[in-house]
Parts: structure tokens; C-alpha cells; sequence
């Protein structure tokens, strides 16, 4: 969608995006794709301590939750081994065969998580709420899956084409979208309390259980290689313990491998073995982590460490814990301690206790990675985005979300004081989110690979099932604990839709009152007040058009800049945009009225980089575009045509033939003003001179002074004059400065709107817009080039 002034920026960030972005083009997961077996190993070692901390603690409390209730441990051995079936098979299951054999395979280009999916079922139908998709999105060279993996067989169109038709069904599949994103954050709010010090309360200060929040800001990069030996070490502990116990107390416990006794456990306990399954349900916990945290890593390396090692050593740490219990029924409660022998008691205890701390931090990184995602397509209010690695792109940090977690997970723990209450609500949380994947993978077999619906239909019946399944035990226990997860999810439901309704509702309002073409003509190239010199920068969410905003300042004020350029910055439903495809740049209205477009594109992990050179850039842009639409009226593969009007968009070409040149930083006092020449090559030097020099007053937004100038190849040698003439006036108002022009609106409903409308929008939107990241902090526009134009939208 389009988020001009709404888009979340990072710590550094600033209008537009240089370059330099593809500094984080180059990092491990490039290098995996080259084959680089380092690159491999490193991020599968760093996947233990990130990714699977939560999924390798759930040893800690599966059997005490599962025997919680009124499920006792008979002389037979039925309860246990059918439990322990269970385990084994929902493990192998969901985790291994439907993610890591499946789901991760439609990966966003590297990306995962309920959102990635999203994104890519909206580039595959035109799902999106907002009308702002352009063809030239479909050229971006992201836009398509890596790999061709995308079958070009027509199945699936008739499916395709009944969900655009149905305005209120894409609404729904919005609607189940945010439900999994909201579960994903439930997720992370009730992991630490189960899988952190809280198991051990009161053994350990409440202090420490700020451990995992407070560690975030360091990144995923440094906290995985910080994490990651713990839990190698912990997973190879539970495997031999696990092979010890089966050799010591029942290696017929293997018996557990028949899908007989799964049967025979509910055959026997009937409705106590049922609600049961609640507790064997956390077995499984951490497991959305391997594909939200995607984006992290590689899909390979999580991939060799599920399979290789946590798999393996989780399925022996269960069964080695089954065993000891099939010999000591009485130690229910405390089966994994008990179960470890003696003489390695207490440094067990203190690796488990470090991994219990650890295990928090899968989830609580998948949902900085989902609330990225959000931020971007609009469906979460503007936060500050921290990327913790130059490497990695995908690793962030949110503080803000970060404090809410640590408050939340504090009020959990001390409002239960029950790991089994906890537990009880944590399992609600993580069905959910699978069932939503589920579905909506089912979505993408059928969209997106082009499959037959009857393979999605039984990938959907035979994975939703067993989930339904578990869902249906889950839902009893909403009395014990299992309403926390449904009030978060309501809550964070609730916000996201009116952030994301609100902003939809005043993207309409710009498209229904944008400036009609016809009225622009009529006031002829001075737009009927006086143009100074100077270029202003007009922020707008709209890619086509002129929004109201203008009308309103031109209609208020007698004078405006001589080059008036209409800023959008967009996101689009793909991970990453390049930068050489970033900008879109477009004329508005004839050549002498000096109007442009600039479309900056960011997909959903792209960084917007602080960059001072935004300006420069813009310019450099709109030089080339002049150009090339002089050379060349018509270039297919480097133009898209939106007609509004009389209004092309031209996108730019990855070369530019204008380069900007810079000189350096100087360390010394900076000289009150800056030299910026620029210079062209001439069939004649009588016509112009060789180099003109324009002096250009010191910005103050600028801390590094540098010397810039503005450059044409020499194979220019024949240009058109009024091209020149159109050059040369770009830089000369580049020289006068720029000026910021943002719409400060307020949205409120419409006074014959319903009841329920006018508190979303009125107190609920508004209350999110006055209190989350200012538009001008998002941007970094310097509040001494700032010009705010306030407006209010009825919508």
C-alpha cells in the first residue's frame, strides 16, 4: 500500500533510500545460495539460538501439563505410551512434514510467516483493499519467486477470480491474516512466562525474566551466537539423557512408534484423554518460529537443523522421559528433573535453567519480523524498526514492542503464578496460528503454485483436521487459562483493522477528491500564483493524481516553488525492492508547468536507509527521466503507463545517465557555502558555456559538508535545447533549496456514519495516530525545510 509519511522508518532513516542499500544484498544468504558450506554452517548454527530455543524447551513441561487434570498413570502402560504416540506423531507431522517438508517451500523469496504468505497470494490475485497496485509492480524483478517456482498452469483462475469478485471475502481473508499475526504476538507474550525463569517461580528474582526482552536490542545476529551454544548443549543433554533412560528403565518404550496406541489412549480415557491433548499440544510449541523467522536466516539451514539435530533429540528426550515414567508414576510433576540421573543433576539443572531463558527468543524475534511485515502493508500503527546486522537484512529490533512483550509477559506471570493455567492458554495461541498457515497454504497451492484445488483440499482437510483437533481440546480449557490468547487477539485484532480501515478510508478520500487534470490546465504553467524558485517536495499516498492537499495550499497561499515534485512511497506486497528499481518517476500535466512524480518502492523487510543525499538523488532521477523521455518516447521494458488524465509514469532505468559526483567529506570548518557544478558536453561550446557553476546555500539538515556536482556523459553530445534549458532550471531550483510540504490531516467519520464507525475512527484511529511515530520523525524531514498543510478528511 501506499504509506507516505505513514511507512516505518529505522533508527536511521530518512525520505528516500541510496545505493548503499545494496551493502545488504550481500550477506549470508547470498552466500548460501552460492554454495558457500560456511555461510551454510554459520546460519544453521546461529538457528539454534534463535529459532529453536522455544521448540527444545518444551520437555520441561509437556508430561506435567498433559497429566495436569483428572489423566492418572495406570500399571499398563496405556496412558504413557499413547501420550508418548502422540508426541512422536504430532511432532512428526506438523513440524517436520507440513513445515519443513512443505510450508517453508512457499516461502516469499526468502521470507516467511503469515504475513509472507499474505504478500504473496496478493501479488498472485488482487487481494489488496487499496486500489494502488500498478502494472510496473509486476516488473520488479522480486516480484516473481525465486527460481521460477511458480507453475504457469491456468489452475486455480476461477477460484482466483470468484475471491476478487467478493469484496467482503477478501476482507475476511484479511481478517484471518491479522487473527494468525495477533496469535503470533499472543505467542510472544506467553513464551517467556512458561519457557523462562517463570517455570522455576518463585526459585528466581522477577528481575530475571527481563533477560530475554532486554537482550533484544543487541540483535539477532550477536543474541543467536550468544544462545545458540546453550542450546546445542541442551538438546545433546536431553538426547542422552533420554538414551539413558530408555536403556535403564523400559527400552520397550519403542512400542510407542505403532499409531495403535494413539487409538487405544482415547478408546481407554475417553473425554479426560481428550482434554488432554492440550498438554501434548505444547510439544509442539516454537514450531510457527521456523518459518516466521525465515527471513533471518535460510531456508536450508533451519531446514539441516530440524532435521538433523532438534528432531532427533527431542523425540529421544520424550521417550526417555516416557520411560522413566512407566517405572515411577508418582513423579508426574517433577518427571524431567527426577528423570535425570544424579551424577550430572546439577549441571543439567543449570543448562536447563540458561535454556529456558533462551527459549523465548524464537518467538519473540518472529514477532519483530510479522509487526515489520504489518507496518509495511499498513495493518499496524508506525513504530521505530531497529536492523541490528548489515548483514542481514531481516534482523530487527522494535523497542517499543519489546517493552509492551515485557509488560505483558509480566502480567501474566503474576496474574497466574500457574505454569499449568499458562500452558493452558499458550496452546490455544499456537494452534491457532498453525490452522491460519494451514489455510492459507492451501490458499497458495492452489493461487500461487497453480495446483489443482483438490490437492489444496486435502492438504487443508488432512493438516486442518488434526489442528481442529487440537483446537477442540484447547477450547475447554478457556475458563483455566485459555481466554488470555482470545482477549489478546481481540485486543490486537481490534487495533490493527482500525488502523489498517482508517488508513484505507483516507487513502479513499485522496482518490475520490484528488485534483481533476482539467482544472490544472486551466490555470496554465504558473498555476495561478507565483512560482519562486526552489523545488518542494509534495508528500502524498496517491500514485496517480493530484491530491487535494495541493488545491487546498494553492488556494490559501499566493506563491509556490518553481519545480513542484508529488512524493509517494509505496509498499509493495514483495520482500524487496532493488534500489536500481526503486524510484518510479512520472511528469504531471505539459512539460513547461515543471511537475513531476516520484514513486519510491520498499518492499515489507526493505530497509529505508538514513540517507542525506535523498535530495541529490531525487534530482540525478528526474534528470535521467527528462532525458530518456526526450530520447526515447516509448520504452516497453522501462515504462508503465497509468492513464489519469493526461498523466504518464515512467520508471527508471537501473543505469542513469546523470551521475551526482561527490568530492568527499571535508574534515576541516566546512567554508560557508558548497560548490556544484554542473556540466555537460556540447556540440558546440558557444552555445553554452562548458561549465556552469552554481553556488548553493549550506543546508543545515546536512552534517557531512560535501562537494557535489552534476554530471552528463560525453555521448550526449547532441541534446535537444529545451532539454537543457529543463536541466539547467532543475539544479538552479535545486541550488534555491527545497522545502517539505506534508499534509497534517485529521480523519473523522462522517456525521451520518453509524455509532460504532465514529468510535473506531474518531477515538481509536485518532488516538493511534497522536500517539505512535510522528510522520515527520518517520521521514526524518528536517523540521526547518517543513511545511505542514493541515486538512480534515469526512470519510
Amino acid at each position: 500500500m501506499s504509506t507516505a509519511g505513514l511507512d516505518p522508518e529505522s533508527a536511521t532513516s530518512a525520505p528516500g533510500a541510496s545505493a548503499g542499500g545494496t551493502t545488504l544484498q550481500t550477506n549470508y544468504k547470498q552466500a548460501v545460495k552460492g554454495n558457500s558450506l560456511r555461510a551454510l554452517l554459520c546460519l544453521t548454527y546461529q538457528s539454534f539460538g534463535v529459532v529453536y530455543g522455544d521448540l527444545s524447551v518444551s520437555p520441561l513441561y509437556v508430561y506435567r501439563s498433559t497429566f495436569s487434570g483428572k489423566l492418572r498413570l495406570n500399571e499398563n502402560d496405556e496412558e504413557i505410551l499413547g501420550v508418548l504416540s502422540f508426541i512422536i506423531y504430532t511432532l512428526t507431522l506438523l513440524p517436520f512434514i507440513k513445515y519443513v517438508l512443505i510450508v517453508m517451500n512457499a516461502d516469499d523469496n526468502g521470507e516467511g510467516g503469515t504475513f509472507a504468505l499474505y504478500s504473496l497470494l496478493c501479488r498472485h490475485a488482487k487481494l489488496s483493499l487499496l486500489p494502488n497496485q500498478q502494472p510496473a509492480d509486476e516488473d520488479l524483478s522480486t516480484y516473481k519467486l525465486e527460481g521460477g517456482r511458480t507453475n504457469r498452469k491456468s489452475g486455480g483462475v476461477p477460484f482466483k477470480a470468484f475471491l476478487e469478485r467478493h469484496r467482503h471475502l477478501r476482507i475476511s481473508l484479511l481478517a484471518i491474516v491479522l487473527l494468525g499475526t495477533c496469535m503470533v504476538i499472543g505467542d510472544g507474550v506467553l513464551t517467556p512466562p512458561i519457557s523462562g525463569p517463570a517455570f522455576f517461580f518463585p526459585l528466581f528474582p522477577e528481575s530475571t525474566l527481563r533477560k530475554p526482552s532486554t537482550m533484544n536490542h543487541f540483535g539477532t545476529h550477536r543474541v543467536a551466537f550468544i544462545f545458540a551454544p546453550i542450546v546445542i548443549a541442551w538438546l545433546f543433554c536431553i538426547a542422552a539423557i533420554g538414551v539413558y533412560n530408555i536403556a535403564a528403565w523400559n527400552p520397550g518404550i519403542f512400542r510407542a512408534l505403532s499409531p495403535y496406541y494413539m487409538y487405544n489412549f482415547l478408546r481407554k480415557t475417553g473425554v479426560e484423554g481428550w482434554t488432554s491433548l492440550g498438554g501434548i499440544l505444547l510439544c509442539i510449541t516454537g514450531t510457527e518460529a521456523m518459518f516466521a523467522d525465515l527471513g533471518h536466516f535460510s531456508k536450508l539451514s533451519i531446514k539441516i537443523a530440524f532435521t538433523c539435530v532438534v528432531y532427533p533429540c527431542l523425540v529421544l528426550a520424550y521417550m526417555g522421559q516416557a520411560a522413566y515414567l512407566s517405572k515411577n508414576h508418582d513423579d508426574i510433576l517433577k518427571s524431567f528433573y527426577k528423570s535425570i540421573p544424579k551424577t550430572v543433576y546439577w549441571p543439567v539443572f543449570v543448562i536447563a535453567t540458561l535454556a529456558s531463558i533462551v527459549g523465548s527468543q524464537a518467538v519473540i524475534s518472529a514477532t519483530f519480523s510479522i509487526i515489520k511485515q504489518c507496518l509495511s502493508l499498513g495493518c499496524f500503527p508506525r513504530v521505530k524498526v531497529v536492523h541490528t546486522s548489515k548483514d542481514i537484512y531481516g534482523q530487527i529490533y522494535i523497542p517499543e514492542v519489546n517493552w509492551m512483550l515485557l509488560l505483558l509477559c509480566l502480567a501474566v506471570t503474576l496474574g497466574f503464578r500457574n505454569t499449568i493455567l499458562i500452558g493452558h492458554a499458550y496452546g490455544l495461541a499456537v494452534v491457532t496460528v498453525m490452522f491460519v498457515t494451514t489455510f492459507l497454504m492451501s490458499l497458495v497451492i492452489v493461487m500461487v503454485w497453480r495446483k489443482s484445488i483438490f490437492l489444496a483440499a486435502a492438504f487443508l482437510l488432512f493438516f486442518g483436521s488434526i489442528e481442529a483437533f487440537y483446537i477442540s481440546a484447547a477450547l475447554i480449557k478457556v475458563r483455566e487459562g485459555g481466554w488470555v490468547p482470545l482477549v489478546l487477539a481481540v485486543i490486537f485484532m481490534a487495533v490493527m483493522y482500525i488502523w489498517h480501515y482508517g488508513t484505507s478510508k483516507k487513502y479513499e478520500f485522496d482518490l475520490q477528491n484528488k485534483v481533476s487534470m482539467k482544472w490544472l490546465l486551466t490555470l496554465g504553467p504558473s498555476l495561478g500564483i507565483v512560482r519562486v524558485p526552489g523545488i518542494g517536495l509534495i508528500y502524498t499516498e496517491l500514485v496517480t493524481g493530484v491530491p487535494a492537499i495541493f488545491s487546498h495550499f494553492v488556494t490559501n497561499l499566493p506563491a509556490f516553488h518553481q519545480v513542484l515534485v508529488f512524493v509517494c512511497i509505496k509498499s509493495v506486497p514483495v520482500p524487496h525492492v532493488p534500489p536500481q528499481e526503486r524510484y518510479l518517476i512520472g511528469r504531471i500535466g505539459p512539460k513547461e508547468y515543471r511537475m513531476y512524480r516520484c514513486i519510491l518502492r520498499y518492499g515489507y523487510k526493505d530497509l529505508h536507509q538514513d540517507d542525506q543525499d535523498f535530495e541529490n538523488m531525487l534530482i540525478v532521477n528526474i534528470g535521467e527521466f527528462i532525458q530518456m523521455e526526450d530520447a526515447h518516447p516509448w520504452i516497453p521494458s522501462s515504462t508503465e503507463v497509468s492513464v489519469d488524465g493526461r498523466m504518464t509514469v515512467v520508471g527508471t532505468p537501473s543505469r542513469a545517465a546523470m551521475r551526482l559526483v561527490t568530492s568527499g567529506l571535508e574534515d576541516v570548518e566546512p567554508p560557508p557555502q558548497q560548490s556544484v557544478s554542473f556540466r555537460m558536453d556540447r556540440p558546440s561550446g558557444k552555445e553554452l558555456l562548458e561549465e556552469q557553476e552554481l553556488e548553493e546555500a549550506e543546508l543545515p539538515r546536512l552534517d557531512n559538508k560535501k562537494r557535489v556536482r552534476f554530471e552528463l556523459p560525453k555521448a550526449a553530445v547532441e541534446m535537444d535545447p529545451s532539454v537543457k534549458a529543463e536541466l539547467l532550471e532543475l539544479i538552479e531550483a535545486k541550488e534555491a533549496g527545497v522545502a517539505y510540504v506534508l499534509g497534517h490531516s485529521y480523519v473523522k467519520a462522517k456525521k451520518a456514519s453509524s455509532f460504532v464507525k465514529k468510535f473506531a475512527i474518531d477515538v481509536v484511529y485518532n488516538f493511534l495516530r497522536k500517539n505512535c511515530r510522528n510522520s515527520t520523525v518517520a521521514l526524518s524531514i528536517p523540521h526547518i525545510c517543513l511545511i505542514e498543510v493541515g486538512m480534515t478528511y469526512y470519510v
